[in-house]
């Protein structure tokens, strides 16, 4: 009796231990992210993004009504900017395959939708396997796509969780590209890359879709490595931006990612200290939180869903205190000649803000940007471009350090260097 009695109290102590991983706070910031997410779809500024609806589509809690408004956005504006970048002949296999996704999270009848390019119109799907082949073209006779490999992951995730045959050289290509350590942005490997390549080839495989069986088997199996080696000392899987995906990524490959692993506990605690306020962060998180991956598309039938999510009222921000800080702000062309510029602007000031700010105090300093789904991209710094089509960026850096977050949304809370080099990749 005794020794049941031990065995009774050690079970109990080892279910305590299980459970006690997951947070009382966690449906507190789910519902807040969740309402974060569902406020974002209000915003008129810039194109509606897919990557929102996906997340609202995946999570446990719906808004229907917003959620089909802001799918009747993506099918007018967001369809419109795909069109006209298709007609000018630039390539765009990463939204398109975003819109796709959408298209499916709700449940719409992929096959009808059709796109109209130099006045033919063909099936949304026949567009994005065109893409795919003129990316693979690129990797055949450049050695990389015409974009990057996580918009040519992103296409084939796309085609497969939408049940369309992937033409087999297109898989091949990024089971390679896997093998090869192919997925480089600036001098290291990119994780979020790596983890939807992860998604795309297990996407694959469960489809049946790319031979031979072992080669594929020995692409996850890096992956899946790759992303358990990129762990920080914090938790986080490359950093708090790409935790998400890389979780997903790892949950869709089969791994077992529970409350208690070390990365989930590093995503409740970068959500409980407001890191993530960018909608496209969140939409990559929420459904990781949830247990979930874009492949739970696959089999999504969109019945009995719950219909509860509201937004409740807009959190107010007192104001504080304003205490202004010192900021430098160095650019460093494609040829290594530097400026610098100094500032001072109040403590929490966006980068975009300080950017603005010294654009108006200085004839010598301008820049442009263009629109992303991540927000503004900084595309022209003092008259030299480095935009996403010329494969250039200007890597952004505070004292040294390489900044995870965009211009809008990095804030300048103490005195900095802030670094921009003209970066190719």
């Amino acid at each position: 009796m005794k020794m049941i009695l031990c065995f009774i109290a050690a079970l109990i102590t080892i279910t305590a231990a299980d459970t006690s991983c997951a947070g009382s706070d966690h449906e507190t910031l789910l519902l807040q992210l969740n309402q974060d997410l569902l406020r974002a779809t209000e915003n008129q500024e810039s194109l509606p993004n897919p990557s929102i609806h996906i997340a609202l589509r995946l999570s446990t809690r719906h808004n229907l009504l917003k959620e089909t408004q802001y799918l009747n956005q993506l099918k007018t504006k967001f369809f419109e900017d795909i069109e006209r970048t298709l007609n000018r002949n630039e390539p765009v296999v990463g939204r398109l395959a975003l819109y796709v996704m959408a298209l499916k999270s709700s449940c719409d009848d992929l096959h009808n939708a059709s796109l109209t390019v130099g006045g033919k119109s063909q099936p949304l799907l026949t567009h994005l396997k065109k893409q795919l082949e003129l990316e693979k073209e690129h990797i055949a006779s450049g050695n990389r796509p015409l974009t990057n490999y996580y918009q040519y992951s992103l296409g084939i995730l796309a085609l497969c969780l939408s049940g369309v045959r992937v033409n087999p050289h297109v898989g091949h290509k990024l089971i390679h590209a896997s093998l090869k350590s192919l997925f480089i942005h600036g001098d290291s490997e990119s994780v979020d890359t790596v983890a939807m390549a992860g998604m795309a080839l297990q996407c694959l495989k469960e489809a049946d879709a790319v031979q031979p069986n072992e080669e594929l088997d020995k692409a996850l199996e890096k992956i899946k490595q790759k992303l358990v080696n990129s762990q920080r000392d914090d938790g986080h899987l490359g950093n708090e931006f790409s935790t998400g995906l890389a979780v997903q990524a790892l949950l869709a490959m089969g791994n077992k990612v529970d409350e208690c692993d070390k990365s989930m506990k590093a995503l409740w605690s970068a959500a409980r200290n407001g890191s993530y306020h960018n909608p496209m962060a969140i939409s990559q998180t929420l459904p990781a939180l949830q247990q979930r991956s874009y492949l739970n598309l696959k089999n999504k039938l969109c019945l009995n869903e719950d219909d509860t999510l509201t937004l409740g009222p807009t959190p107010v921000v007192l104001p504080g205190q304003t205490v202004t800080v010192q900021v430098e702000i160095e650019v460093i062309k494609a040829d290594g000649s530097s400026s610098s510029f100094q500032i001072r602007v109040p403590s929490g000031t966006s980068l975009l803000e300080t950017m603005t700010l010294l654009q108006q105090k200085r004839n010598d300093f301008k820049f442009k940007t263009e629109d992303s789904l991540w927000g503004p991209f900084l595309s022209v710094l003092n008259g030299e471009q480095a935009r996403q089509s010329d494969r250039r960026y200007w890597h952004i850096a505070s004292d040294g350090k390489s900044l995870s977050q965009g211009v809008k949304d990095y804030k300048i809370e103490a005195a900095q260097k802030i670094t921009f080099k003209n970066t190719v990749y």
